[in-house]
């Protein structure tokens, strides 16, 4: 494995995983990255006739300068929008972290490509099948997190605990971002405060509500400094 990666997580489902992963690719892409991208495990998909496609995979993989194969962006992809577990005990499908692992080796080794970013199912303990989460996926693939905070009422909470898992499981809390999920939430300057004393990671960014795009030249700086 050549390439360096990062991990995008969340606190939670619907937090802005997607739109921050695609952000933050973008930017790496203007600083003259090569980047190819992965979504190991996708629940909710169209079908089309060249297979299920995910509307996060295909984001990304718009995202980003190197292209691959969709089965190896999205390895496993299911129909169903529910948790992964249902969705691919649903599909007769079981998710496989040696498969994972495989596609990602093919992602990250060509000469060309200096990062993987990857997206995240859910929240970091949402679960991939009866044993196993989307934070075993991340302890497979051994690359620095990058946390995406939905700010709303919980956040706090949501935030704290994720962290405190992601240094449970050895992997580095590289930095998170702060994302306005509501056009209106009280006190968010207040929590994000508290995020910044508390978590052992700096804050990125903060992205506004509804915001077209995003990333401060020192978010910038800071994700190219944990990718290189």
């Amino acid at each position: 494995m050549a390439a360096h990666g990062i991990f995008i997580a969340g606190t939670d489902t619907e937090v802005g995983k997607t739109y921050v992963a695609c952000s933050l690719v973008r930017a790496l892409v203007r600083e003259g990255m090569r980047v190819a991208v992965m979504k190991p495990v996708a629940a909710g998909a169209e079908a089309t006739p060249e297979g299920l496609r995910n509307a996060d995979a295909l984001a990304l993989a718009r995202a980003a300068n190197i292209q691959n194969p969709y089965e190896r962006v999205n390895p496993f992809c299911f129909p169903l929008a529910v948790s992964p577990h249902i969705a691919s005990r649903t599909a007769g499908i079981s998710i496989d972290l040696a498969a994972i692992w495989r596609q990602f080796d093919e992602l990250s080794k060509p000469a060309d490509v200096d990062v993987v970013a990857v997206e995240g199912a859910g929240g970091w303990l949402a679960p991939i099948s009866e044993t196993e989460t989307m934070a075993d996926v991340a302890q497979l693939l051994q690359l620095p997190v990058v946390l995406v905070v939905g700010l709303r009422l919980g956040c706090l909470n949501h935030a704290l605990l994720t962290a405190q898992a992601i240094a449970s499981s050895g992997l580095p809390l590289a930095g998170w971002i702060a994302n306005h999920v509501q056009p209106q939430f009280a006190h968010a300057a207040e929590n994000i405060a508290l995020l910044e004393k508390r978590l052992s990671a700096p804050l990125l960014d903060e992205v506004a509500f509804g915001a077209s795009a995003f990333a401060s030249v020192t978010a910038v700086r800071r994700l190219t400094a944990i990718v290189r």
